[in-house]
């Protein structure tokens, strides 16, 4: 057997930043060849992948990145097991250099895609990158969800890094900021869907018909029936959830749709995550 020395084993865990006995057995088992020992090391990803299938992933943190200019942003979730792991530097360099890849790389459209990318400038892929972070931190970690939208964008993570919002308006404004802005009241209001549009189609038709008929009961005249309907309708409207139609938490005196027409914008979309859920 290989004489392992403590200086091979402490180079082996600066290589890894895996546990100094871990390093020795590898090491012992690839009988002194520190690179055989890291390809030891790099098998277990997959024993503990197994190990750990069934646990449960109910922390995390929300990752995001924009262009300077706002023209797009991406949002990455990972989930795990722990707070500690979930708010540790070693999730965060990974997560970190997750949405920076999905932000400026050709784009995916699943976790997947995305973890079988190489970031520019790095000899490992994702996929490795995550690996290694698993091999060290032995604790069931997943990629949940990834989004990219181009701009203009803002974004919102609330200080806990288990909420985030990226919102996505369009034309031009002399204040990008009403965009985190609105991203930041997505947040808070959690509303359902961004414009009326979003809502069922047919639920909708429904509501406006019983208003018209309630309108028509009380003998208003019927040249102003559907303007007596579009006002009630933006009630319905908040009650769904329909982000336009809601008071703008930053200023309650306008509507969200008044405070983006203000500033020269339209509401395109929004992509609101709580770790865990929906």
């Amino acid at each position: 057997m290989a004489d392992i020395t403590a200086a091979a084993v402490k180079a082996l865990r600066d290589r890894t930043d895996l546990p100094m006995m871990e390093c020795k057995k590898a090491l012992v088992a690839a009988e002194g060849d520190a690179d055989k020992a890291i390809d030891i090391l790099k098998e277990q990803f997959k024993k503990i992948e197994d190990k750990r299938a069934d646990n449960a992933t109910e922390e995390g943190r929300i990752f995001y990145a924009a262009k300077d200019d706002g023209s797009e942003a991406a949002m990455v979730e990972i989930q795990c097991e722990s707070p500690p792991v979930a708010t540790g530097e070693a999730l965060e360099a990974l997560g970190r250099a997750l949405v920076d890849q999905l932000l400026n790389g050709p784009g995916a459209d699943s976790p997947d895609e995305l973890m079988r990318q190489t970031p520019e400038g790095s000899e490992s892929s994702l996929q490795t990158m995550y690996e290694d972070f698993v091999n060290r931190i032995r604790e069931k970690t997943v990629v949940n969800r990834v989004a990219r939208l181009t701009g203009p964008v803002g974004g919102y993570i609330h200080h806990d890094y288990k909420t985030g919002v990226m919102f996505q308006g369009k034309g031009e404004t002399k204040n990008p900021e009403i965009l985190r802005d609105v991203a930041m009241h997505v947040a808070a209001l959690q509303p359902t869907v961004c414009t009326p549009e979003g809502l069922d189609a047919s639920a909708v038709q429904e509501e406006r018909d019983r208003l018209s008929d309630e309108a028509k009961a009380t003998g208003k005249p019927e040249s102003i029936i559907d303007k007596i309907v579009d006002g009630r309708m933006k009630n319905y409207y908040v009650e769904q959830g329909v982000l336009l139609a809601q008071a703008f938490a930053k200023d309650d005196s306008k509507s969200v749709e008044k405070a983006l027409s203000d500033a020269g914008l339209e509401a395109v979309a929004f992509c609101r995550w709580q770790v865990g859920g929906a």
